[in-house]
């Protein structure tokens, strides 16, 4: 009621600087016009008595609303921030987890549930760096089309290497080490076998020397096939301390073949060498000075058939055989 006044008074004040009577009249006009509106409304808003706002069961369910609503956002500031501490993330990572110039950076244990995909893994500086695995560890690297070219499997109880060339190298880059689909090298001074079977191979050794540790026996042997020893300048057989043994079951042949095969020693022993029938040969006369038998050694005539054949004849008589037997055959 007074806002309608004070706007009508303040109507009447701009208007009120008009001099003429055209506009006095109009503006009485207009103020007793204007007084009845007033007064209508004043009348009506009394008589409905009109109410704005939310009332009642509206006004509680807002406030319920309000209050879960403010509820929910608390409780998702709280677990943010307490996600935030456990993790502990700040502006270089995550945890243990660091992000650094050109990768990223972890301190301490990782565990990886699925594939790890990665062009470069390393530890610290003077640190060392341990991948253990519960079944098998598996690397595989593969080329420009995705097939898998090299693969190293470690499982329970196997290492398994997939490669076209395997290769070992020291420090200085001398191979120790090579295997591929021709030949493997072994490039170590020494090659040391120290299993109870020996080492068996299916086709050719090329070694410069074989040996056996001090005080065990060196034995080269081929149950079912030939055994062949082969060198461009020469084949050396020594024993320091023992005795030096060649047995096979059909021929054991030397054979040089522009030089000569030479037996160099005090003694040599064919015992098995076959003696050739005796020629009748009158026993001596005893001599009747010392009236002793004399002291009789087998001594025999090494002999050679025209094949080459070695056999045994009597010390008296030529070093012939009979056609009858069978020595030279």
């Amino acid at each position: 009621m007074l806002q309608y006044k004070e706007i009508l008074s303040r109507v009447a004040g701009a208007h009120g600087s008009s001099k003429t009577p055209d506009n006095n009249a109009r503006m009485l006009r207009g103020g007793s016009l204007a007084s009845d509106w007033v007064e209508d409304t004043a009348a009506q808003s009394s008589t409905y008595n009109f109410k704005v706002g939310i009332y009642g069961w509206r006004k509680r369910c807002l406030y319920l609303l309000i209050l879960g609503l403010l509820v929910m956002v608390i409780v998702n500031l709280a677990l943010t921030l307490w996600v935030l501490k456990v993790m502990e993330f700040s502006s270089e990572g995550m945890g243990q987890l660091r992000i650094v110039t050109g990768g990223i950076q972890l301190s301490g244990q990782a565990m990886v549930l699925d594939a790890l995909i990665a062009s470069s893994i390393r530890s610290k500086r003077g640190q060392p760096i341990t991948v253990e695995s519960s079944h098998n560890f598996t690397v595989n690297t593969r080329d420009d089309g995705g097939r898998v070219v090299n693969r190293l499997f470690l499982g329970n109880d196997r290492l398994e290497c997939l490669a076209r060339g395997f290769r070992v190298t020291d420090t200085r880059g001398t191979v120790l080490f090579s295997a591929d689909r021709n030949e493997v090298v072994v490039g170590a001074e020494v090659l040391r076998v120290t299993g109870d079977g020996g080492a068996i191979f299916d086709g050719t050794v090329q070694t410069p020397l074989v040996r056996a540790d001090s005080g065990n026996e060196l034995r080269l042997e081929s149950p079912t096939r030939s055994l062949e020893v082969r060198a461009p300048l020469g084949v050396l057989m020594e024993s320091r301390a023992g005795d030096i043994s060649a047995s096979c079951l059909t021929d054991l042949k030397l054979q040089s073949v522009a030089g000569a095969v030479r037996l160099d020693s005090a003694n040599v022993y064919l015992p098995g060498l076959k003696t050739a029938a005796p020629t009748p040969v009158p026993p001596p006369q005893q001599s009747p000075s010392r009236g002793l038998h004399p002291t009789r050694h087998d001594i025999y005539q090494l002999c050679v058939c025209s094949n080459g054949k070695l056999f045994l004849a009597p010390p008296e008589g030529l070093c012939a055989a009979d056609d009858d037997s069978n020595v030279c055959r």
